[in-house]
């Protein structure tokens, strides 16, 4: 009785050529795919940037610049009869203002930057807002001994105009000789606000002060 069973047959695999391309397997492909490969190549292309911006960049803008204050270099400041160091940013026309002239300004002290005493931001009596009323003096007159002018209503509330901070001592005798205009003082600690200093500004330090002087009266006038 003949065998139902089919005859056994051999299979061999036929090897590939070795000039046939080979094809990355799955792990290497899973490698290459690996955040962390992905992440050192963008650290790397990004410190490549950083140092290419770093040479190229100018240097930062000093805190004035920044703030759009004038800078004014050490030497051009002007040296008034007293010492004081002043440069006018605004030498400005009309009147000068003399010894005796009363004077209506802005000033405000500028400590490392910071303004620490400004007399744009006057103290109200009623409310709890600012204003910026402008101080008034005597050119050539003692520290604190300004006329005082009478209170005033309006919409902002009860004011007076004198409510302003405390100016140092020497904005009584550098406004002497300005026209309408902006002038920047060093001022020394002996002229400033001394060993009690003022709000930011320490003991005995020295500071800037910007004046902007708004209206001369002359003594004639008066």
């Amino acid at each position: 009785m003949a065998s139902s069973a089919l005859p056994y047959r051999t299979f061999h695999r036929r090897a590939l050529p070795s000039s046939a391309p080979s094809h990355p397997s799955r792990e290497t492909f899973a490698l290459g795919c690996l955040p962390g490969a992905f992440s050192r190549r963008r650290a790397a292309v990004q410190l490549l940037s950083a140092r290419f911006l770093t040479s190229v960049a100018p240097p930062p803008p000093s805190l004035a610049a920044r703030r759009g204050r004038i800078v004014v270099p050490p030497e051009d400041y002007a040296t008034a009869p007293d010492g004081l160091k002043y440069y006018d940013l605004i030498e400005g026309k009309g009147p000068i203002a003399e010894k005796g002239s009363t004077v209506q300004v802005h000033f405000d002290c500028i400590y490392r930057g910071i303004t620490a005493v400004s007399s744009r931001e006057s103290k109200l009596l009623a409310g709890n807002r600012s204003i910026a009323q402008p101080y008034e003096f005597t050119v050539g007159s003692l520290p604190g001994k300004e006329r005082k002018r009478d209170f005033a209503d309006n919409a902002n509330g009860l004011y007076s105009a004198q409510a302003a901070p405390k100016p140092p001592a020497a904005m009584y005798t550098i406004t002497e000789g300005m026209k309408v205009g902006e002038r920047r003082v060093i001022v020394p600690p002996e002229l400033g606000y001394g060993k009690r200093g003022m709000g930011e500004i320490p003991p005995d330090a020295p500071f800037e002060l910007d004046i902007e002087l708004l209206k001369v009266i002359s003594p004639a006038e008066k």
